[in-house]
């Protein structure tokens, strides 16, 4: 570590940031630029950004050696950056966490980290980690680590691009109206989305009363609007500072779109249902009506096809009942050692002989260290991710399935040529029901399943995916599963 933070290069990197803010860019590219500046800035082998949710973070920007735990679930257990100072020097030894062995062989002794807020909301926190080998952080550390959070902070603000992550407390800050009210009612935060709702600006209502009723912590309040909107009102008290209170609402008719995501994933998930039902019940009756003249090879074949398609109704009842469960486990076989090339190709071939065709496992390595896990779950990862790319991409052009491996983790890659993630949506696409605008679902709409049960499997195994924008065009997903 520098015994001074390099400075000319904070100058150089805030001025770049500023021209691709003033030329219109915002959300995960700027956000992962800023990120890869604080470790040139502080002399860290790698920098991240955990944005939280309710019990857990998540790291969705990683630069050095932190940029493979892009899409890792990181546990909040330990508050030390919610409370108190800004920054804090942590040694990753004191952290209940498996992360820091499981990056550069697990020589990454601290790190530097800062905790990113809007308006007393924290929506995250910035780390920069260091070796054994560097000194401890200076007060000028400390300094520019909080300027760079500040900036993170500010990104949340503009709501350009960000929140990624869909479940948690930045969404309901930044999606649904927000305003941070003193005890006496006055409005000191009023966020974009509450412009949206009310139609009052920023400007019109800060620093006067609140022109709304607030309910009591806890509690819901319905209140019409004189537009005739609808909202729903909560409110609750700003940690650390009690002196503030939050005040969440939105528009009541919100209220109807999970039912619509149910109606959807029921019509779809039906479909599909009916598929593998109508082509078992098919052959079954072949063979029940045309045993003799089918022959032994017609009979075989008939027999083949409906193993084939049970195998492929068990997995999808197990997809359904495991996905329309909140806190149920996915079901699986107890974890072991398993060699994760030859699982790929196992899985590869059961794939349907129309999606098996667009398969390109021409690059998987002849061998890899064993991985850690449920090898009988790869197919379903399989089977969704290769679904997934299908649905996004041109019929002709290819999906590439690639592995690697590295001191701590095997890696495994889903590659496409088709329309590509939007990078403000590479962690919302792993909601349960999410799906993209009507424009981006491809040839099939789908329910918004495949990837949130993907997540859920992984995450079993002490494992991570992640999707990302593929250079040239196109999607990435990276599944990383433990070294046996």
């Amino acid at each position: 570590m520098p015994d001074r933070p390099d400075y000319a290069a904070l100058t150089r990197g805030q001025i770049a940031l500023l021209d691709r803010i003033n030329a219109g860019e915002a959300g995960l590219a700027v956000l992962n630029q800023l990120v890869q500046l604080a470790q040139d800035v502080l002399g860290g082998k790698g920098a991240g950004f955990a944005e939280y949710s309710p019990g857990h973070g998540r790291i969705i920007a990683g630069s050095g050696v932190c940029e493979r735990a892009v899409g890792r679930r990181v546990d909040r257990e330990d508050t030390r950056l919610t409370e108190g100072n800004r920054t804090l020097v942590i040694s990753l030894d004191s952290l209940n966490d498996e992360f820091a062995s499981q990056i550069e062989g697990g020589d990454l002794h601290r790190m530097l980290g800062a905790r990113c807020e809007i308006g007393g909301l924290i929506v995250g926190s910035l780390h920069v980690y260091y070796g054994e080998d560097a000194g401890e952080p200076t007060a000028e550390h400390h300094a520019v680590l909080e300027l760079l959070a500040a900036n993170v902070g500010h990104m949340y603000g503009d709501q350009a691009g960000l929140p990624v992550h869909g479940d948690g407390p930045v969404v309901a800050a930044l999606s649904d109206g927000l305003a941070i009210v003193d005890r006496e009612g006055i409005v000191q935060l009023w966020n974009p989305a509450a412009e949206q709702l009310t139609g009052s600006s920023a400007a019109e209502v800060l620093h006067r009363a609140l022109q709304f009723p607030v309910p009591p912590p806890g509690q819901v309040l319905v209140h019409r609007l004189p537009s005739g909107r609808w909202l729903k009102v909560t409110s609750g008290d700003l940690p650390h500072t009690p002196a503030m209170r939050v005040v969440t609402f939105r528009d009541s008719t919100d209220q109807d779109r999970r039912h619509e995501d149910r109606d959807l994933f029921v019509a779809v998930t039906s479909h599909e249902l009916r598929t593998p039902v109508t082509v078992i019940k098919g052959y079954a009756d072949t063979l029940t009506n045309h045993w003799e003249s089918l022959g032994e090879d017609g009979r075989r074949e008939a027999v083949r096809v409906i193993g084939a398609r049970a195998g492929e109704l068990a997995r999808l009842v197990d997809r359904l009942l495991s996905a329309t469960s909140d806190d149920g486990e996915v079901g699986g076989s107890p974890p072991g050692p398993f060699d994760l090339v030859d699982g790929l190709r196992a899985a590869a071939g059961e794939l349907p002989a129309d999606l098996r065709r667009r398969l390109v496992l021409d690059q998987l390595p002849g061998e890899l260290p064993k991985a850690f896990g449920d090898r009988d779950s790869l197919a379903t990862i399989v089977t969704e991710l290769a679904t997934n790319a299908d649905k996004y991409s041109a019929p002709e052009t290819p999906v590439e399935v690639t592995a690697a491996a590295d001191e701590a983790t095997v890696t495994f890659r889903v590659a496409d040529r088709g329309i590509g993630v939007k990078p403000e949506h590479v962690e919302r696409a792993f909601e349960r029901y999410w799906q993209g605008d009507s424009t981006d679902r491809g040839r099939n709409p789908g329910a918004g399943l495949g990837l949130y049960l993907v997540r859920r499997i992984v995450e079993r195994q002490h494992g991570w995916v992640s999707l990302r924008p593929r250079e040239g065009g196109g999607t990435v997903a990276e599944v990383r599963l433990p070294r046996a």
